[in-house]
């Protein structure tokens, strides 16, 4: 890396050339967003702040900033600038941050960055030339890649991983010590700042010496964030809202929604998603409904008035759900059923519809597994869309438990869904539960 920012044109000043970089970096956010929600929306979770390039060679992340060396996104294409954007901001989706534990930092620095470029890659997106991307890799964890790696790593990381006081130099060494003579010495510019000295001097073009750098750029790097598991929650919930708008958006590419999924599933479990989801769909709200003549007053306030909740719920009676499981599921059912005042209809179906039913439950009543379920066969959920379509029921939410291994319908319904799924199969469209 030379001296100076190394992107200065004849004519132009440093400021100049950091404006066009961060006009590039602006462009290339945006083509995420547009192009690749799920990235962009992450993306956006992390401002942009330039650095000196005495500590930072290519780009860093904190999980608080992305931070970057300006002629290193100079020498960029805008396409491989949209791939360290999102690069950066999976590494802080991922908890990579939270997830080292005992692991040598280098080593594990070299596994988060084939895990996310891997995931990249999967993408289709185009990295920069030192960016790690090998087959073997693909579709494995960073937990998963650190014990194929060996115990010093020769390869290099693509970026800085500022989540700890241990400084990752890239090339395997990671000494705290250069990372505290480097803090040291910005600090020590900002006392000469402080006392009036302006810190670095002002050099004129042509002198080969440094420019003078902007105000705004960090000279140091930053100290590691000290609330680690604050930050894990917090990207914990910015990934499922990013996955759910592009998943909304018909923009979720099939390997990032199992990727999320899976991610996802451990961390939650299956019984508080599902509260989540029909809490939601009770309906508690304001009316401005005219009242009786005797409650007639000065003035037509708004009241807050309630509405059953009317929910179908599809059992999977293939030979792969056992009885145990149904009767799991009936009862969390049941227990939920109660705190948002739902009327239930039961329905069981494996490829075809079970004939005793439906069984239908009003808000008061327990939900039971009906005795003799008809099932163990193939399966088919096509049947209890079909009929829910034929009976016009137009549910407020549909919940199917299965094992999501079946031929689903070709269109979404109007409704919502939510999928509670023993396994790992994948499902069309509306929200997927994993059952853990």
């Amino acid at each position: 890396m030379g001296e100076g920012w190394g992107v200065r044109s004849k004519g132009r000043s440093v400021a100049d050339d950091l404006t066009a970089i961060e006009t590039k970096l602006a462009a290339a956010r945006t083509r995420l967003i547009l192009d690749k929600p799920f990235l962009g929306s992450l993306v956006m979770h992390l401002p942009l702040k330039a650095a000196d390039p005495k500590w930072c060679e290519t780009t860093a992340t904190d999980a608080r900033y992305f931070y970057y060396n300006p002629a290193y996104i100079a020498r960029l294409t805008l396409e491989q600038t949209q791939f360290v954007l999102a690069h950066e901001a999976m590494h802080c989706a991922l908890s990579h941050f939270a997830r080292r534990n005992h692991r040598q930092k280098h080593r594990w620095d070299v596994a988060c960055d084939y895990a996310v470029n891997m995931i990249l890659d999967d993408e289709r997106m185009r990295g920069p030339d030192d960016a790690l991307i090998d087959a073997k890799y693909r579709g494995l964890t960073a937990e998963e890649i650190y014990p194929l790696l060996p115990e010093s790593p020769p390869e290099k990381t693509q970026d800085l991983h500022l989540f700890e006081n241990e400084a990752s130099k890239g090339g395997g060494e990671a000494e705290s010590m250069e990372q505290d003579a480097g803090q040291g010495q910005g600090d020590q510019d900002k006392d000469r700042q402080s006392e009036g000295g302006g810190g670095r001097p002002q050099q004129q073009d042509g002198q080969g010496s440094e420019p003078q750098q902007p105000s705004d750029v960090e000279e140091a790097p930053p100290q590691p964030p000290m609330d680690p598991d604050k930050l894990d929650e917090q990207w914990k919930s910015r990934l499922a809202a990013a996955a759910q708008a592009a998943r909304q958006a018909g923009k979720l590419s099939q390997s990032l929604m199992r990727f999320v999924d899976n991610l996802l599933a451990p961390q939650l479990p299956w019984r508080a998603l599902l509260a989540r989801y029909m809490m939601q769909v009770a309906r508690d709200d304001y009316s401005f409904q005219r009242t009786s003549r005797r409650d007639t007053g000065a003035a037509l306030m708004p009241r807050l008035y309630s509405q059953s909740v009317n929910v179908v719920v599809a059992l999977d009676t293939s030979g792969s759900i056992k009885d145990e499981e149904l009767r799991e599921f009936v009862s969390e059912v049941d227990a939920l059923k109660g705190q948002v005042r739902a009327e239930v209809v039961l329905h069981a179906c494996d490829d075809k519809l079970c004939a005793g039913g439906p069984w239908r439950f009003a808000q008061w009543e327990a939900i039971t597994l009906p005795e003799g379920l008809s099932g163990k066969g193939g399966t088919d959920f096509r049947p209890v869309f079909e009929w829910i379509e034929r009976e016009h029921l137009n549910p407020d939410l549909l919940i199917y438990f299965t094992d999501a291994e079946g031929r689903f319908p070709e269109r979404e319904p109007q409704f919502p869904v939510v999928w509670l799924v023993k396994g790992k199969a994948p499902v069309p469209f509306g929200v997927r539960i994993q059952l853990n």
